[in-house]
C-alpha cells in the first residue's frame, strides 16, 4: 500500500500541469522539520477534540473550492468586507485554531518560508492519517492568497445539488467525476447539521413528507433527531457510523438507502457513479487508492496565491 501511495503522489507531481510548480520536497532544505511540527499539532489538537480530523478536511477542501488552495479561507473579516470564513457555507467550519498554532510552531523554526496554504495541506493529510487509512506525501510550494470575498461562497456545491449540479460544480476547477465520489469518502468523518438534510425528511415534495430513497427506519431516526422547524442550533447526525475512522462505510450505507444529504445520494444517480460508489463500498485498498489521487489533484491547485502570511488570519 505504501508503495502504492508514493507511486501516485510521484505521478502527480510529474504529470499534472497545475503540480509542476509544487514539489514534495519543497521545504527539504528551508524547514525540514515542517512536516513533523505540523503532525504534532494536529494531533495535540485531537487528543481533546475528536472533530478537528473532519474540520480539517472540510477547511481544505472549502478553501481549495474558491480560487485554488491559498489559504483564503483562514482569512478574518475586516470591517464591511466580510471573508470567506463568514460564508454561509462555511458557518460551521471550526478548528482554526489547529492552523493557528501550527502556523506558530512553524514561525518559531522558519520565520517568514512556510506559507499557511501549505500548512493547512499538510495538516488534512495529518487529519486522515492517525484515523487509521491511508496517507500520502504532499506536493508543497501554494502561495497565500490576498483576496478572501464571502460573495465567493456561492460557488461552492450545496449539500442539496443533483448529479449535474455536482459535475458541473466540480469540473469547474478541473475535478472530475472520480474526483467527486472519491473526495465524497471524507464524509466518513463528517457530521451534518439537522439544516442541511432537512429537505429529505420533511416537505420532500408536493406528495411526499420524506424522500423515498431513504431506508424507512434510518429516515424516522432522522426526523427525530431533526424534528420538523428544528431551533437546536448543534443538531444533526454523523454522516456515518464510523466517525473517527477513514473507511469505506460511507458508501456501504450509501447502497442501504441510508445517505445522508440530497448530494450523496445524487452520487446513486448515474451508471458512472453508482458503479464507483460499489466499487468504494467493496474494496477499501480502491478507495484508499483513489482518495489519494483525487486529494493530490484537489490540493495542487493553485491560481492567485502571491505571499507567505506571518499570521494566517490577516494579510501582510
Amino acid at each position: 500500500m505504501a508503495a502504492i501511495l508514493v507511486a501516485l503522489a510521484l505521478f502527480f507531481l510529474f504529470s499534472s500541469s497545475s503540480v509542476n510548480a509544487l514539489s514534495v520536497n519543497y521545504y527539504d532544505k528551508t524547514c525540514p522539520r515542517l512536516e513533523s511540527t505540523i503532525t504534532s499539532a494536529v494531533k495535540n489538537a485531537m487528543i481533546n477534540d475528536k472533530t478537528v480530523p473532519a474540520a480539517l478536511l472540510r477547511m481544505h477542501f472549502h478553501d481549495c473550492f474558491i480560487r485554488g488552495c491559498d489559504a483564503s479561507v483562514l482569512l478574518a473579516s475586516k470591517g464591511n468586507q466580510k471573508a470567506e470564513k463568514d460564508g454561509p457555507p462555511n458557518a460551521s467550519l471550526h478548528a482554526f485554531y489547529v492552523i493557528d498554532n501550527a502556523k506558530k510552531a512553524v514561525e518559531a523554526l522558519c520565520p517568514g518560508v512556510v506559507s499557511c496554504a501549505d500548512i493547512l495541506a499538510l495538516a488534512a493529510r495529518d487529519a486522515v492519517a492517525p484515523s487509521g487509512r491511508p496517507t500520502w506525501q504532499v506536493p508543497k510550494g501554494r502561495k497565500d492568497g490576498r483576496i478572501s470575498r464571502a460573495i465567493d461562497t456561492r460557488q461552492f456545491p450545496s449539500p442539496t445539488f443533483n448529479i449535474s449540479q455536482l459535475q458541473q460544480s466540480f469540473s469547474q476547477i478541473g475535478l472530475s467525476l472520480e474526483d467527486l465520489v472519491a473526495l465524497s469518502g471524507g464524509h466518513t468523518l463528517g457530521f451534518a447539521h439537522c439544516s442541511s438534510f432537512q429537505n429529505r425528511i420533511h416537505n420532500f415534495n408536493a406528495s411526499l413528507d420524506i424522500d423515498p430513497s431513504l431506508q424507512p427506519s434510518f429516515a424516522a431516526s432522522l426526523r427525530s433527531k431533526c424534528p420538523a422547524h428544528n431551533k437546536a442550533k448543534n443538531a444533526g447526525t454523523t454522516l456515518d457510523s464510523t466517525t473517527t475512522t477513514f473507511d469505506n462505510v460511507y458508501y456501504k450505507l450509501l447502497l442501504r438507502g441510508k445517505s445522508i444529504f440530497s448530494s450523496d445520494q445524487a452520487l446513486l444517480t448515474t451508471p458512472k457513479t453508482k458503479a464507483l460508489v460499489s466499487k468504494f463500498a467493496s474494496s477499501q485498498q480502491e478507495l484508499d487508492k483513489a482518495f489519494v489521487k483525487s486529494m493530490i489533484k484537489m490540493s495542487s491547485i493553485t491560481t492567485g496565491g502571491q505571499e507567505i502570511r506571518l499570521d494566517c488570519r490577516v494579510v501582510r
